[in-house]
């Protein structure tokens, strides 16, 4: 558990808040959808050599869902299983039971939570990070393993400020497009 557990660690100082990006119609609020829950956490993931997998299985009402991280070592760290019953016993009602288990079990799992994109998060105060040193450091990189180090050492420097953490992510994600 070694490998698997230092490079969990250092994976999940990089893990971006789930933003909720969808609506849920019926109530008229915004949600954190599947693809935002893993868009948070998969680059940081695989940047440590972990894969994420969902191991699901179904039953008379519904779907269970484990989440796992396996690293390129070999070993593997279990999220435990999540149960969500269908709220119909037909494809639509299983699949979205086994969305939902899929996007809480990933939550749980990584320990990240749903985080609003919208004016709640843009009321907030400024950061109390100040960034402009760790962006411009970033966009001076002149190759991947460079960017990687500058982005961790920036990243962790951000602490809990999450509006910090969105511009230092920024950045990192235009410099690696550029490279």
């Amino acid at each position: 558990m070694n490998n698997i557990a230092k490079a969990f660690v250092a994976a999940k100082r990089e893990f971006a808040p789930a933003l909720k990006t969808s609506t849920n119609p019926h109530f008229k609020s915004k949600y954190a959808d599947l693809a935002g829950c893993l868009e948070a956490v998969n680059e940081a993931l695989l940047n440590q050599g972990i894969a994420l997998l969902q191991e699901t299985s179904e039953d008379a009402t519904g779907v269970t869902v484990e989440t796992v991280f396996m690293h390129e070592s070999g070993e593997t760290i279990r999220g435990g299983k999540l149960h969500v019953p269908a709220s119909k016993q037909d494809p639509q009602g299983y699949g979205s039971a086994l969305t939902y288990a899929r996007r809480y079990s990933v939550m749980a799992a990584c320990g990240i939570a749903a985080e609003d994109d919208d004016g709640n998060a843009a009321s907030r105060k400024a950061p109390t990070v100040d960034v402009s040193t760790y962006v411009s450091s970033i966009n001076g990189c002149e190759n991947l393993e460079d960017l990687k180090a500058k982005f961790a050492i920036a990243i962790t420097a951000c602490g809990t400020d999450l509006q910090a953490k969105a511009k230092v992510i920024a950045a990192k994600d235009a410099r690696k497009a550029d490279l």
